[in-house]
Parts: structure tokens; C-alpha cells; sequence
């Protein structure tokens, strides 16, 4: 199961690499830096507005976790579009993380040997008479609609021009389904997971808005299209409450 648990895993390492690189190699920058980290805790250091940038440009970046990044950039992201919970930020880095592994996007768990490529196909099981099985069905129902309308919505919009596939919206409302059924499911509260799945589901369409523009920025740069032009002014306009 999925976790909000990549922004536990940084250490002192990752801490004093962010510092670093903040600073950019001034000494008063770096003392500052130091100080709020020491007097705000590491959150005071992975919200700085410089981090995400460095972490892409800096050269030490290089040597950054993938937790760290992973986190930084969700996290950045998420703020863009007005969403400042830490939790769902964690959530979301966790599925880009567990995801990116060969296969898992398709499993409902890494040992799983069932396999999924459409939303449809894992709707059908979330009413599974395993009461353990059709929880993280559920919840792999929301995850693969987010990873997928997250990361690879020009994918969805050039398959849906050729084929006829179904639109963002559909993946939305699917995750949303999804989310909200492993809400409702008793062992949401068993592993206190019930709250988070129900903020996620009301709150999927600035998850996947916050994915888009990494997905644009970073994964796919250098593809332009008027959908996705048309989608970037749309996310920014629905979604962006804070700048």
C-alpha cells in the first residue's frame, strides 16, 4: 500500500544538501539558510521558494535523493496551484516514486501478479470478496488515474484524438471514484488512512493539475500542442489561488 511516507525518509543528509544548495555558495546565504533550518526544522528549508529551481540547475543537485527531489517538486508544485497540505504532498510524491518502478503502475501492490492498463478493468474489482484485496483495488484505482492524468495527459489527448479515448475528465472522475470508495472501505480507518483519501478525492483535480506542470516542465519539455496550451490556461485559471 502506497504511503504518505517520502518526506520521513530524508535525514541530516538531504537537510544539509538543500542548505547548500539555497545558499548557491554565499556565505551569508548559507548562515541564514542554517538558521532556519535550526530555529524552523526542515520544513522551513524544503518550503524555500529557491529549492525547486536548484534542485533542477545546481550542479550538487546531482547528488540529491530521489525523496528529496521527488518531495521538493511535488510540494512547490502543489503551493502553485493554492494546495499547501504537506500530507497530500507526501502522498502524491510517494505515488511518483512507487510508480516510476517497472510495472508497479499496473499492480495494485509489487508482489501482485495481476496486472492493469485500463481504469475500466480495475473498477470491476473493487468489490473483490477479499475485504484486504478489493481496499487496494480502490485505492490503485485513484493512484492510476492520478499517475496517468498527472503525468502523461498529452498522451490522453493524442489517444483520445486517434482513437477516440476517453478525455481528462473521465480519469478524474475515476480517480475521484476511486479515492472515495477506499475512504468509505473499513480498513481506510483501520490504517488511518480515511481522511487522507477523502481530501484526495475532493481535492484530485489540483493534484492533477500540480503533476501537469511538472509532467510539462520536466518530462516533456519540449512537446507543444494547442491542447496542451489550452490545458495550461485552464489549470491555471481553475485552479492557481496563490502566487
Amino acid at each position: 500500500m502506497i504511503l504518505a511516507n517520502v518526506r520521513s525518509r530524508l535525514g541530516r543528509d538531504d537537510a544539509q544538501l538543500a542548505v547548500r544548495l539555497i545558499a548557491r555558495g554565499d556565505d551569508d546565504a548559507l548562515a541564514g539558510a542554517e538558521a532556519r533550518l535550526r530555529d524552523g526544522g526542515l520544513d522551513a528549508i524544503l518550503d524555500d521558494p529557491r529549492l525547486p529551481k536548484a534542485l533542477s540547475d545546481a550542479r550538487p543537485a546531482s547528488h540529491a535523493s530521489l525523496p528529496l527531489f521527488s518531495y521538493v517538486i511535488v510540494r512547490h508544485a502543489l503551493v502553485h496551484f493554492g494546495e499547501d497540505d504537506r500530507t497530500i504532498a507526501d502522498y502524491a510524491a510517494s505515488i511518483l516514486m512507487e510508480f516510476g518502478l517497472r510495472e508497479r503502475a499496473r499492480r495494485v501492490g509489487t508482489s501482485d501478479d495481476q496486472t492493469y492498463d485500463a481504469l475500466a478493468d480495475i473498477l470491476e474489482d473493487v468489490d473483490s470478496s477479499d475485504a484486504t484485496r478489493a481496499f487496494l483495488v480502490r485505492a490503485h484505482l485513484g493512484n492510476y488515474a492520478l499517475w496517468l492524468s498527472g503525468l502523461f495527459p498529452d498522451f490522453i489527448a493524442a489517444r483520445r484524438e486517434r482513437k477516440g479515448g476517453p478525455d481528462l475528465e473521465y480519469y478524474e472522475e475515476m480517480g475521484k471514484r476511486g479515492f472515495r470508495l477506499a475512504a468509505d472501505h473499513h480498513l481506510a480507518s483501520q490504517y488511518g488512512m480515511a481522511t487522507l483519501f477523502l481530501s484526495i478525492s475532493e481535492r484530485f483535480g489540483v493534484m492533477r493539475s500540480a503533476l501537469n506542470a511538472i509532467s510539462d516542465t520536466l518530462l516533456f519539455p519540449h512537446h507543444h500542442s494547442p491542447d496542451r496550451l489550452m490545458r495550461q490556461v485552464a489549470n491555471e485559471s481553475l485552479y492557481k489561488i496563490a502566487s
